[in-house]
């Protein structure tokens, strides 16, 4: 063996980068064999190949500057999934389980280092920050399993980040006290730094950011600008004196709603970091690990004992006190533990500033064992945290399958989105994507139709380069799509054609953008197609991005809840505002309130949505003043001869165009064969004063729903 050490350790970048990819190949393969979460698999193989292991590798600038972005990237990521409707939510619990996840392992930890390892207040003081701040080196597991959104997870994220602050807080004061800077005019001045970044991140990245995402569309230069964003926002903080982990979580928060968790810029920022970054940081922090101090002196392992024992019980009682006082479930508490007992580069972060603090002539504050205490007790929390957090997660999913629906499977929604404008199309695909429901792992069906004329050998071979195109867009999304292009003498037709072979439930299509009125406003073929087909049918006119929109407006027509597709259309409209963080208005009267009010609540809960009466369609065009740039106005309209068509609906393309000019529009004609409501006849006539030709319609569309159903 000795004729292969002279080879080691490896310095040609080339043979590194390889090394490092074989780990984060590998890592994975072998830990899931051995049912080991495979976080840990690249701790322990930066321990491996690290200095203190077969020195296959030394631990270069790649790992420290890859290392601190994949810290980032952590913390960014957490901020950016988390979601900001339950965060509204728990505003007072996170401070409350932020206080408790700070002082309770920051005492133990501060008496245990005083009165059992006879350190010093300083130094005491010092381990007790490191013990109460942690990492979430376990948060890439809550995103394999998708438990994002869990109210767990939202309060594991914001607690840790106020943990953290508060520690870094502390972290400064015993620096400047040690310094002598610890002046009132010394805290002023921070203060106002950190209220000045704070407050600029706010104000001006939100506005940068909508401006950048409209402007430009490519995924490419969008992951360029966030990752921009996030590392200029880390170093900002890292400059008024608290580590960029900070920054680099606010810039999360900032960009949270501009980012839809459905989406190809989010699949790129997920898979860029999973894939380099974050194991890039796990492999660095193994590879700090000496494993043979334990060995070597008795001292060490004292030290870790301590530290390990003492600060994974203080994070243990913070989560189960703060899960029995919020009255979550037990395997809340456990996913709250694990997610915020972890201790990485943080750690050792702050222990390295207090190696710089010199306590006397020629001694410091850090000596070798304390670190070397600190960098082994690395490896057991991060262990710690991933068996938690990754039993916790199952024990979560198994807990939520019992209560899923039954039916969920049943659901025929299948998108049908035909195209005809390269520079349009990716938007409709983007509206379908967030629409449609990730749990059925069902594809979208794009389509093009073309003439059958001189020119269709050309159309089609436009058509093909189109779909090609709205096919890398849903790909880079993770979604199937199927696509045909049609010839056909008729667009409409086709269309109808293609919506029957591909058994779609639904049509997303593009509205003209040009403002002419009367039978002009539905284009070419639209009105032929929504008077020819019963289905749901979503017309789009996006002026701009669907991920720049902030609140969506939405026109119900009365009687509208006895449509067949009325709880298809609202499932829709709540999917798309929940994709999007977005709140949502209804605008209908008080009997097809109740029913959209009761849905939301049972369905979709975590919509923010506000509910205004409006009790004759005439008083639709008063909305548009309510109208912004960056929101979008809906309108739920119907057929001719359906229950919840009325005359002045004849009027909408002259409405639209007169006061609704230049918004972001969508148009739905709700489904006339979906799944019916199961509203029988006596329960339609007690809801509302109908007239008896509405009673007779209502009576009749039952009757043959009923049969068409049988049939089915």
């Amino acid at each position: 063996m000795s004729f292969l050490t002279q080879y080691f350790p490896v310095h040609d970048p080339t043979w590194v980068f390889f090394i490092v990819l074989l780990i984060i190949l590998f890592a994975p393969i072998i830990m899931g064999k051995l049912r080991i979460p495979h976080i840990i698999g690249m701790v322990l193989f930066g321990v491996l190949i690290g200095e203190f292991g077969l020195n296959i590798i030394e631990r270069d600038d790649s790992f420290e500057q890859f290392g601190k972005i994949g810290l980032y990237y952590i913390m960014f990521l957490a901020s950016l999934e988390m979601d900001m409707d339950g965060l509204r939510k728990n505003l007072k619990r996170i401070p409350v389980f932020g206080i408790l996840s700070f002082s309770i392992p920051f005492l133990l930890t501060f008496v245990t280092c005083k009165w059992a390892l006879s350190y010093s207040t300083l130094a005491s003081l010092l381990l007790g920050c490191i013990m109460s701040s942690n990492t979430l080196v376990a948060y890439p597991i809550v995103g394999r399993y998708g438990l994002q959104q869990k109210p767990s997870v939202t309060l594991s994220v914001g607690g840790t980040m106020i943990s953290l602050l508060i520690s870094l807080i502390v972290l400064a004061t015993l620096v400047a006290s040690n310094n002598g800077n610890s002046s009132f005019m010394f805290w002023t001045i921070f203060l106002l730094k950190f209220v000045a970044f704070c407050a600029g991140m706010f104000l001006l990245i939100p506005r940068l950011t909508r401006w950048f995402l409209r402007s430009y569309s490519d995924t490419v230069m969008q992951y360029i600008f966030v990752m921009s964003v996030v590392v200029l926002s880390a170093a900002m903080s890292q400059a008024i004196g608290i580590e960029g982990v900070f920054g680099a979580f606010l810039a999360g928060l900032i960009l949270n709603r501009y980012i839809p968790r459905i989406s190809a810029l989010m699949n790129r920022i997920e898979f860029i970091g999973n894939a380099i970054f974050i194991p890039y940081f796990l492999i660095g922090v193994g590879m700090l690990i000496n494993i043979n101090l334990l060995f070597e002196k008795e001292g060490v392992i004292w030290i870790v004992l301590c530290m390990v024992i003492f600060g994974t019980v203080g994070k243990a009682l913070a989560s189960y006190i703060a899960c029995l006082g919020f009255k979550l479930p037990l395997s809340s508490g456990h996913m709250m533990f694990g997610l915020t007992s972890a201790h990485a580069a943080g750690a050792i972060a702050m222990v390295m500033v207090g190696m710089k603090m010199e306590i006397a002539p020629g001694e410091f504050l850090v000596t070798e064992d304390m670190l070397n205490g600190v960098v082994i007790m690395i490896l057991f929390t991060c262990v710690i945290s991933t068996i938690v957090t990754e039993r916790s997660a199952q024990k979560i999913v198994l807990r939520d399958a019992e209560f899923a629906p039954t039916d969920e499977q049943h659901d025929d929604e299948k998108f049908l989105v035909p195209v005809k404008y390269p520079e349009y199309a990716n938007r409709l695909v983007t509206l379908a994507l967030l629409m449609r429901n990730p749990k059925l792992n069902r594809g979208i069906v794009g389509l093009n139709v073309v003439y059958d004329d001189e020119n269709m050998r050309r159309n089609q071979v436009a058509g093909e380069k189109l779909l090609e195109q709205i096919t890398k867009h849903a790909s880079s999304a993770d979604v199937l799509m199927q696509t045909q292009v049609r010839i056909a003498a008729n667009i409409a037709n086709g269309i109808k054609h293609a919506f029957n072979e591909f058994q779609a439930s639904e049509i997303i299509i593009g509205l003209h953008m040009h403002k002419e009125i009367s039978a002009k406003f539905w284009g070419q073929f639209h009105q032929s197609l929504f008077n020819g087909l019963n289905r749901q049918i979503i017309m789009a006119r996006l002026h701009t991005p669907l991920n720049t929109i902030r609140k969506i407006h939405v026109a119900v027509p009365s009687r509208s809840q006895y449509e067949p597709g009325f709880y298809r259309y609202l499932d829709r409209l709540a999917r798309l505002a929940e994709n999007l963080e977005c709140g949502i208005n209804f605008n209908a009267r008080g009997d097809t309130t109740e029913l959209i009010t009761e849905y939301m609540k049972v369905k979709h809960p975590r919509v923010r949505v506000q509910y205004f009466n409006m009790e004759h369609w005439n008083e639709m065009p008063a909305l548009a003043a309510t109208i912004k740039p960056d929101h979008l106005f809906v309108v739920v309209t119907a057929r001719k001869g359906t229950v919840s068509y009325k005359n002045a609906q004849e009027r909408l393309p002259e409405e639209l165009t007169q006061y609704f000019s230049g918004k972001n529009l969508m148009i739905i004609f709700p489904d006339q064969h979906g799944n019916a409501s199961t509203m029988t006849f006596a329960e339609a006539t007690h809801t509302e004063e109908l007239s008896a030709y509405d009673n007779i319609r209502i009576f009749i569309n039952n009757i043959f729903r009923k049969r068409a159903q049988s049939i089915q």
